[in-house]
């Protein structure tokens, strides 16, 4: 693969190794049937009444005035002055009625919320336009040459210098303006920019002690450093390709998907050998990996600049620029075209919860000592965060607003991203951040004094934002707190995301596997976990991300067969129990979390084939190697390996989906979680999923409920032999159903199922099974095999 040599310069800041709490969300008692009409409230947590009766309620005129207006936003004919009372239009209240109780909560933030609005639509024509600060902040290109703008408040003098004025600032002076913003404009020379493109460039500024400091441009598009000086700072580089160089896309973005089935993936170390990988690289060679297995979205980290490699992108520099180490702006474009030709949407992993704390590269150089109405961070201990080490957006400034929303407006336009994922909003949502919080799901912990409700309105902002210039854009919140209403429309006063992520699963599943033998496993505390999530917010569920892969953590491969992977995945000898069970399970574990742990489904880079190891990025306590820094495709590659095995189920897994769409299917129903049989049987759609966990004993003739009658076959199999199974579930075999009790009364029937069939179910396999329509493929093929 081709690789790109590189060094990096050491940080001032340390690796995001701590993050959040990441505590397991509130449990739930065990139950036989869980669906999105069991006994639950509207957002999924299961309250100690046996059920909830749903009513219209009575809401203060206040909040639907308030209400109506966020709704009415949305519109292209808003008007402020035309707010008028509809109760209709209080969704999130209706939904659940328990966020009643926080109804002043919900009037404050929608108040502030439509207060910013009117003031942007009043003094920068429309969030759209706002959302465009790009176009004048930073270096423009002007009619007559290149104009330069930085905010700046505290600044008492300031200066543009770099290559281009031999780094001498004295002819290029800057003015401020009244709002604290220096401006310049560099005239062209004889027909040409006098700043030339790839040239790099620096804001120099004296502050209030009288001395000069030189800083990288806060909206500086592309930032390098010297790679023969270890440590070094980088610099700006002013990025303005000509015509003939720059790259112009092809291709037009892909539908959404009914249900995204995410590729989490880090460029950098995506090549086989222990160097630096390429954008160019990546697109060819590793895209077309992941289109084969049936994903159809990549999620993208650690593309914004950071200085720290080893911070997995977490600690950003510089946010309008394009990480340098894999390539240029023209090279990212070309990944994203290329993904966008096979039909992959492109998510890109923002980090707008906080910044670097490095001075001489990042934002944190432009804080000076001024004030928090002239910083783009808070000061004090409410602008730092102790466990990242890094700086906390003040989210009330006009300023930070406009560079936060021009950069979420800039990553859409400019580089033709589907969407994002947002990194830390749990710290955003509340003053704590979520440090030594663990949340129990009690509505006050969400709506009271430590909710920030300035970062909640940017939120708000965002998602609108996005969604209006890209309606089909996919929005996920990293959040481990399960704030209710953030995955709901803004105009029904939410806060707007698409998706969560389900931060309890993976919580879940190495807690089961560092702490209990296999006989100790709960079917109803794991379909629990899966399934605890408020149905009218949608859910992306993983077993591992990048989060299970990392130093100091183990991936759910490695933790179940550990050192026998180093000498017993060779298929040319038998499977010891350890390396049989490892494979069955890590089949199992992901499958059950994708079919009934959400509305999505993530996959880190790797994980698919059972990636050995962990991911060590290159510091001064592993001598800076890049040895466990990438992705060993050999692997997988290697016919007699059995990496192909877990591959070949992840496959199948997503071109199951592919072929049902169960992921976006409404219709979720547990009717067995046996913790004595150690089986899970569920339906999503109209598919029957059943789940043997137990070690040792096979059930013949097993009895599994469902709700249609008719004809089913299997549709996958995990036993199946080019899965590395032992094939013992007959393909070809038709399974007829019983009718089970008395019509219409749903106590006399099988586990609370119209109708039942019976299945094989060898231990620690999983299979589905699909209703046979005499027309289908999967009855003419099935024919055709026999």
């Amino acid at each position: 693969m081709s690789c790109i040599s590189s060094h990096f310069s050491l940080s001032r800041a340390s690796s995001r190794s701590s993050r959040n709490s990441r505590k397991a969300a509130p449990g739930c008692p065990g139950v036989s049937q869980l669906s999105s009409t069991s006994s639950r409230n509207a957002f999924g947590k299961f309250p100690s009444q046996s059920c909830y009766f749903y009513h219209k309620v009575n809401l203060h005129s206040q909040t639907a005035e308030l209400c109506f207006a966020i709704s009415t936003m949305l519109n292209d004919n808003f008007s402020t002055s035309t707010v008028e009372e509809n109760d209709e239009n209080i969704k999130i209240f209706s939904v659940d009625p328990l966020l009643e109780s926080y109804k002043d909560h919900f009037i404050y933030r929608s108040k502030r919320y439509v207060e910013k609005n009117v003031l942007i639509e009043k003094y920068e024509g429309s969030l759209k336009e706002f959302a465009q600060g790009y176009l004048k902040f930073g270096f423009n290109r002007e009619a007559d040459g290149i104009a330069y703008r930085e905010w700046a408040p505290a600044a008492q003098e300031a200066q543009l210098v770099g290559d281009f004025n031999g780094w001498e600032g004295s002819k290029h002076r800057m003015e401020k303006d009244e709002f604290g913003v220096w401006m310049i404009n560099v005239p062209d020379f004889s027909g040409k920019p006098s700043i030339p493109h790839g040239s790099k460039v620096k804001f120099r500024f004296k502050y209030n002690n009288g001395k000069w400091v030189d800083r990288i441009p806060a909206w500086i598009r592309y930032a390098t450093v010297d790679p023969s000086q270890f440590g070094a700072p980088y610099d700006g580089v002013y990025w303005d390709p000509p015509s003939s160089e720059r790259y112009e896309f092809k291709y037009q973005r892909p539908p959404k998907p009914r249900a995204p089935r995410i590729y989490e993936a880090h460029v950098g170390m995506s090549c086989s050998e222990p160097c630096l990988n390429s954008y160019r690289a990546f697109a060819d060679q590793i895209l077309p990996r992941i289109r084969a297995n049936n994903y159809n979205t990549v999620q993208l980290m650690a593309i914004m600049e950071h200085s720290y490699y080893a911070s997995f992108g977490y600690h950003v520099t510089n946010f309008f620029a394009v990480s340098s180490r894999s390539g240029t702006p023209e090279d990212l474009k070309y990944l994203i075209d290329k993904a966008h030709s096979l039909g992959l949407v492109v998510l890109m992993d923002v980090v707008h919860s906080h910044a670097s704390n490095n001075v001489t590269d990042g934002l944190n150089g432009f804080d000076v000592g001024q004030t928090t109405q002239d910083s783009y961070f808070h000061t004090g201990e409410r602008g730092y965060h102790k466990l990242w080490d890094s700086r906390l957006f003040n989210y009330a400034n006009w300023e930070v607003l406009r560079f936060l929303l021009s950069n979420l407006r800039w990553w859409l336009d400019e580089f033709q991203f589907d969407g994002f994922r947002f990194d830390g909003v749990t710290s955003m949502l509340y003053h704590h951040h979520g440090i030594n919080i663990s949340f129990t799901g009690d509505y006050s912990e969400y709506f009271g004094l430590t909710t920030d409700v300035d970062a909640v309105v940017y939120l708000m902002l965002a998602n609108r934002l996005v969604h209006d210039l890209l309606p089909d854009a996919i929005v996920i919140a990293e959040d481990v707190s399960g704030m209710p209403a953030l995955c709901r429309p803004v105009s029904e006063c939410g806060v707007g995301f698409d998706y969560r992520l389900a931060m309890a699963i993976p919580d879940k599943w190495i807690d089961y596997l560092k702490n209990k033998a296999d006989l100790q496993w709960s079917m109803k505390e794991i379909s629990c976990t899966l399934t605890n999530r408020r149905y009218t917010e949608k859910c992306i569920a993983y077993a591992e991300s990048h989060d299970q892969s990392i130093v100091g953590d183990k991936t759910i491969a490695f933790t179940l067969m550990d050192k026998e992977m180093y000498t017993g995945m060779s298929d040319l000898q038998p499977a010891s129990p350890v390396i049989g069970r490892g494979i069955a399970l890590h089949k199992m574990i992901h499958f059950v979390t994708m079919a009934l742990g959400g509305e999505g489904y993530l996959n880190f880079m790797g994980n698919e084939f059972g990636h050995p190891e962990w991911i060590d990025f290159p510091r001064e306590g592993n001598g800076w190697s890049y040895d466990k820094c990438r992705r060993e495709w050999n692997l997988v590659d290697t016919d007699h390996l059995r990496y192909k095995y877990m591959n070949a189920f992840d496959r199948a897994m997503n071109s199951l989906d592919d072929e049902y769409s169960f992921l976006s299917s409404a219709k979720l129903i547990v009717s067995s979680a046996s913790d004595e049989d150690k089986m899970i049987v569920f339906e999503r759609g109209d598919l029957v999923f059943v789940f043997n966990f137990h070690p040792e004993n096979t059930y013949h003739g097993y009895k599994v409920g469902c709700e249609l009658p008719g004809k089913y076959r299997v549709a996958l199999d995990s036993d199946a032999f080019e899965f590395g199974g032992h094939g013992r579930i007959a393909g070809n075999v038709d399974h007829f159903t019983s009718p089970e009790g008395t019509p219409g009364a749903a106590e006399t029937n099988f586990n609370n199922r119209p109708n039942s069939f019976k299945v094989l179910s060898p231990a620690r396999t999983c299979a589905v099974y699909y209703k046979v329509d005499e027309n289908s493929s999967r009855e003419e093929d099935a024919t055709a095999s026999t």
